[in-house]
């Protein structure tokens, strides 16, 4: 290893991208939303690459809604964790972050139809 410790940096950095990656896996798995959102980012990202519209906004869009989504779900859980049982404040608590995901999603759609529905409704016009 260097004496700068960059060797170590580099396997603490993929240790922790692991972690990660486990958390996208386990989201995906459990997670219906989750799931039905990658798969719209996935049709959005390809339609974006087809229709040859800029792809930035898109997948910024994307990565928003599912960086949410994946705090709702580590939210949710950390709230079942610390009150099992029905409390108003939880309730609040999930409520809220499920806001965030829907605001966001909003947002993506707003994004879609000024980025993608354009450029589509060139394609199936012929213009």
């Amino acid at each position: 290893m260097r004496s700068d410790g960059s060797a170590l940096s580099v396997r603490r950095w993929w240790r922790s991208a692991g972690f990660a990656w486990a958390g996208v896996q386990h989201a995906y798995r459990t997670q219906g939303n989750f799931r039905v959102e990658c798969w719209a980012a996935l049709l959005a990202l390809g339609a974006a690459g087809l229709l040859r519209a800029p792809l930035t906004p898109v997948a910024l869009a994307c990565a928003l809604v599912l960086s949410l989504e994946l705090l709702n779900t580590a939210l949710e859980a950390v709230v079942d964790l610390v009150s099992p049982g029905v409390h108003p404040l939880a309730k609040v608590a999930k409520d809220v972050a499920a806001a965030a995901v829907l605001i966001a999603s909003a947002g993506a759609l707003l994004v879609a139809a000024d980025v993608l529905l354009p450029r589509l409704l060139r394609v199936l016009w012929g213009t």
